[in-house]
């Protein structure tokens, strides 16, 4: 049965069909993309170091996790037409957080923003799909928070045909914080892309930042390691435990990873985070443990912007069981609630 012929709320727009509109290629200004080494096709990380990394890496670095497009337009409506070469489906994530979009609004001083709407992906769209939403038709900055597990070949954006665009504003912290890890760190299972955790602290710290979660291959390999120390960054978030085989793997990749970094960037900002998860692997113990020694050494060092945030204290506090939608990935509760844990590290190492 079709829900939206009993509820019409739940139908979706088809085909965008409007006389008055112009389509715009996002990767071509006057659109500024965010988050992607590449845009034709979109990509976190160039191809030949992601086929040297993995084969899961190599699959994945395409997913356009924590990229954005930002815009200025007073056009009183917005349209995307997205194009790819096939569309995930996971039974435990709603298709708007894998293939959707979603669309936020900046505030007139640029200091806040504003959910604006989301374009919901129909069940099936193998090559992707249309959709539009109405806007104010004022000059307004938009924020454009792509997929978080699909890829996107191409993307267009659509206006109403005359319509003025100007500069977007930039982020105050201009470079990007690189959050390296897992699943949970690309976005499952988020209910929308704008419900990630890196969104929910994009918003409040007006940063940019780069999201290099791997669902299933965060495993700081050698190669992967030389990459992430390599890149310009504002700061550095960790949080591979979970997709480390063991805790053998992780005693001999956690530590490697923080002095490679430290090489580069002797005075970033480095978080450290342990799997939020804290009662789900028999090894979390050990694994802890390894991870608040490199801690530990780093501060035994005179490392005095290095910092740990406990994973065991991520999901505490009233509903703590509804953070989890299969004792792994977390519910957008479960993802604001590690925005929460995160927001006072990042805002005191990027503004103090």
């Amino acid at each position: 049965m079709d829900i939206a012929k009993i509820d019409r709320n739940f139908a979706l727009p088809g085909k965008v069909e409007r006389e008055d509109i112009t389509w715009y290629d996002a990767a071509e200004a006057p659109f500024m993309i965010y988050g992607a080494t590449g845009k034709d096709p979109y990509c976190r990380m160039p191809r030949e170091v992601a086929e040297r990394v993995s084969a899961g890496v190599l699959s994945l670095h395409g997913n356009t996790a924590g990229i954005r497009a930002r815009f200025r337009t007073d056009s009183p409506y917005i349209a995307i037409r997205a194009e790819w070469n096939e569309q995930r489906k996971m039974a435990h994530m709603p298709f708007v957080g894998i293939c959707g979009f979603d669309l936020y609004r900046l505030s007139e001083k640029g200091n806040r923003q504003f959910y604006a709407r989301s374009f919901v992906p129909p069940v099936s769209c193998d090559k992707g799909y249309e959709s539009i939403v109405d806007t104010s038709g004022t000059m307004t900055d938009y924020i454009l928070n792509f997929p978080l597990y699909n890829n996107v070949c191409k993307l267009y954006i659509g206006v109403k045909q005359g319509s003025t665009f100007a500069e977007p504003r930039g982020y105050t912290i201009e470079k990007p914080v690189v959050f390296y890890g897992s699943s949970i760190t690309q976005g499952g299972c988020a209910s929308r892309p704008g419900t990630c955790y890196q969104n929910f602290l994009s918003r409040a710290l007006d940063m940019d930042y780069v999201n290099l979660g791997f669902s299933g291959n965060g495993k700081a390999e050698d190669e992967m390691i030389e990459y992430l120390a390599g890149l310009e960054m504002a700061a550095f978030v960790s949080d591979y435990d979970h997709n480390a085989p063991n805790a053998e793997h992780l005693l001999k990749t956690h530590e490697k990873l923080y002095r490679e970094i430290r090489k580069k960037h002797p005075d970033l900002p480095y978080v450290i985070i342990s799997m939020p998860n804290f009662l789900f692997r028999e090894d979390q113990n050990a694994r802890r443990s390894i991870i608040m020694e490199t801690f530990r050494n780093a501060l035994a060092e005179g490392d005095r912007n290095v910092y740990f945030l406990d994973g065991a204290s991520i999901f505490a506090g009233d509903e703590s069981d509804a953070c989890l939608v299969d004792l792994s990935h977390p519910t957008d509760l479960g993802f604001y609630r590690f925005f929460k844990a995160l927001q006072p590290i990042l805002e005191h190492a990027l503004y103090s």
